[in-house]
C-alpha cells in the first residue's frame, strides 16, 4: 500500500513539529510539502484565513483538529474539503494518525454533536431551499425521478408520456434539461447519475 501523503498546517510552529514528527514517524505516512492526499489543519479556531488556506492547498480531503468549533462554521469547513474535525483536547497521537489514515481512505469523521448538526443543517436546506425549487436532496426534481425511473425500466419516449400523463416534448424537455443541467451525454448516462445519486 502506498503511504498517505500528508502536509501539516499550522500556526504555531511547535504545534506544527509535533505533529509532523509524529506523522513521520508512522510508516504509512510520508509527509509532504506537495499537493498532498490529506492536508492536516491544526488551529486553535476557524476562520476566514484557516478556510483560506484549507482551499489554496487543494488537498483531496482535510483533518481538521481545533480548539474551538463553532457549529456555525460546519457547512463553510465542510464546502472547503474537511473530513474529519476533531476536539484538540480530546485527540491524542494515536487517534490523530488513525484520522489521517481514514481520511487517506476516504472516510469522514466528525464529533456526534457535529453530526446531529449537519444533519439539522441539511434538512434545513431541503425545506427551505431545495422543496421551494422542486428539487429533493439527489438534486433532481421530483418530475425527473419520474421520468428517469421509468427509463431506467426500458420504458420509451412515447411510453413515458402515457404513464405520466405529460405530452412527449414534456419528457423529452425534462430529460434534456437533466442532461443539459448535470453534463450528462445520454438517457443511459443520466439514469446511472440518478442511482448514483439515490434519486431512483
Amino acid at each position: 500500500m502506498k503511504p498517505v501523503e500528508v502536509t501539516v498546517l499550522a500556526s504555531d510552529p511547535i504545534t506544527h513539529a509535533g505533529a509532523v514528527s509524529l506523522l513521520e514517524s508512522h510508516p504509512d505516512v510520508r509527509v509532504t510539502d506537495l499537493v498532498p492526499d490529506v492536508l492536516l489543519v491544526m488551529e486553535e479556531h476557524v476562520n476566514e484565513t484557516v478556510l483560506d488556506e484549507i482551499r489554496a492547498a487543494k488537498a483531496s480531503h482535510v483533518v481538521l483538529v481545533v480548539e474551538h468549533f463553532r457549529e456555525s462554521d460546519l457547512m463553510a469547513v465542510l464546502e472547503s474539503g474537511v473530513v474529519a474535525i476533531l476536539p484538540r483536547r480530546e485527540t491524542g497521537g494515536a487517534e490523530l494518525v488513525t484520522a489521517v489514515l481514514a481520511a487517506g481512505d476516504g472516510t469522514a469523521n466528525l464529533p456526534p454533536r457535529l453530526q446531529g448538526a449537519l444533519l439539522s443543517q441539511v434538512q434545513r436546506m431541503r425545506r427551505d431551499v431545495l422543496e421551494p425549487n422542486g428539487l429533493t436532496l439527489s438534486g433532481l426534481a421530483a418530475r425527473e425521478c419520474d421520468v428517469l425511473r421509468l427509463v431506467a425500466e426500458g420504458f420509451g419516449t412515447e411510453e413515458i408520456a402515457a404513464k405520466l400523463c405529460y405530452s412527449e416534448r414534456t419528457v423529452k424537455n425534462v430529460l434534456y434539461g437533466l442532461m443539459t443541467r448535470c453534463g450528462l451525454n445520454n438517457r443511459a448516462h443520466a439514469v446511472a447519475y440518478a442511482l448514483r445519486a439515490g434519486a431512483i
